[in-house]
């Protein structure tokens, strides 16, 4: 299946507000569209500095700036697509096959990541001219 930017999407998290401030729970196949085999986050990054610039084969990601903001640049070989991330109660699915970069990171930014798969290098495409070949 040939992935394009826009298979991407923004998904709106619940927001439970009281009094003594928010929750936002997150659920495996309920409001995340796929089963959640690990989290990671990235935080303390440098100004100017990128993270991603890469493509997965199998591996879907969900992001979410859970603190700051940040953009997400999106590639799927033919279209470009850029998403700004600045709410902890949404976030962004992307599927395998699109290669993505997220940047423009804010103070104290943290980019929470859910991903479907368990970390595995095969699965990682890291050159641009390599995701290139792949998606032809």
């Amino acid at each position: 299946m040939r992935r394009s930017v826009y298979d991407c999407s923004i998904i709106e998290l619940p927001k439970i507000s009281d009094r003594r401030g928010n929750i936002t729970p997150v659920y495996s196949n309920e409001n995340i569209p796929f089963d959640i085999k690990r989290v990671f986050y990235l935080y303390d990054i440098p100004g100017g500095e990128a993270r991603g610039t890469h493509a997965h084969k199998q591996c879907h990601q969900f992001l979410i700036a859970v603190s700051g903001a940040f953009e997400v640049v999106l590639d799927d070989g033919l279209n470009k697509r850029t998403v700004i991330l600045n709410r902890p109660y949404y976030g962004l699915h992307i599927p395998p096959g699109i290669w993505a970069a997220e940047q423009g990171f804010s103070s104290g930014s943290v980019c929470l990541v859910l991903a479907s798969e368990k970390y595995d290098e095969d699965d990682y495409i890291r050159e641009y001219n390599d995701f290139i070949e792949y998606k032809k």
